[in-house]
């Protein structure tokens, strides 16, 4: 009998899970049924628990159900309870839901194994002090970076997060009018992308060599990638990041670990089609 998986969030007609887990099945063998649901914003655990109660083996959680779904779970894995929020729900042999949170995952597999950047030993700096931020920090510091700066509008949310994380490494805060110099990768997780802005950032802050990292992804380069290129950096958007957490879903519900690599190609010559179509 074909295993039953989604993705759930409110709005969801843009997710591309279903076309990754698509792939992803035809490329393993895996025999799985990959939907998608549209949620009304305050039905979210009535319909995972009528999800599994029907047999549905595991759930990937976008805006804005993660913390719904971090309360509904049985079980958390330790990143989802660092990051305090679930995008990945799965059922167990025992019956019970296990919750986890594979965006640091994603994160930290796209920037060390697709793109072969350092984290070990290099200074950090994280743009933003949300979710986003919150969700990558564990993963991140497993790396072992030498320091991990957040910076953030709100200085004293940055501080909070912080200190949130200090039994995990060494890390560091400010606002964005106060970020020391000399970062070897800059991974930008605020808003500032996502209504085409451009964070409040220094030159300084980029060391020479600097890489820079965009959790946003589209067609065309964001401002702050545009920004780090004119700086001399390298730079590179989210869509990996994309991929690599939904692998790490992936390998979670089925104990198969995806090739990531194909699946990005695939989506980027859409992005690239898409942007070429519309410029016609």
């Amino acid at each position: 009998m074909t295993d039953q998986y989604a993705v759930v969030g409110n709005p969801i007609a843009h997710s591309l899970s279903p076309q990754i887990h698509g792939a992803f099945a035809a490329q393993t063998g895996e025999d799985i049924h990959y939907g998608k649901h549209l949620v009304e914003k305050d039905r979210f655990a009535d319909f995972a628990r009528e999800f599994f109660s029907g047999g549905g083996r595991g759930l990937n959680v976008t805006a804005p159900f993660k913390l719904d779904a971090c309360r509904f779970a049985d079980q958390l894995t330790e990143r989802a309870r660092a990051a305090g929020a679930v995008n990945t729900l799965a059922k167990q042999g025992d019956g019970s839901v296990l919750g986890d949170n594979t965006d640091g995952a994603g994160l930290v597999a796209d920037i060390r194994d697709n793109l072969g950047w350092e984290i070990r030993g290099n200074k950090i700096l994280l743009l933003g002090a949300g979710g986003a931020v919150r969700g990558a920090l564990l993963s991140i510091l497993q790396e072992g970076p030498q320091v991990i700066h957040i910076a953030n509008r709100t200085a004293q949310k940055a501080q909070q997060l912080a200190q949130d994380f200090s039994g995990y490494g060494r890390i560091t805060a400010s606002g964005l009018d106060a970020v020391p110099a000399g970062f070897d990768l800059v991974i930008n997780a605020s808003a500032a992308s996502l209504s085409g802005e451009l964070p409040p950032l220094s030159p300084r802050s980029l060391a020479q060599g600097c890489r820079t990292y965009d959790m946003v992804y589209g067609a065309e380069p964001t401002p702050f990638m545009r920004w780090a290129e004119q700086l001399g950096a390298e730079t590179a958007d989210g869509l990996g990041m994309l991929v690599g957490q939904a692998a790490e879903a992936f390998y979670l519900w089925r104990g198969v670990r995806p090739a990531v690599a194909p699946v990005l190609d695939m989506l980027r010559a859409e992005l690239r089609n898409k942007r070429d179509a519309s410029a016609k």
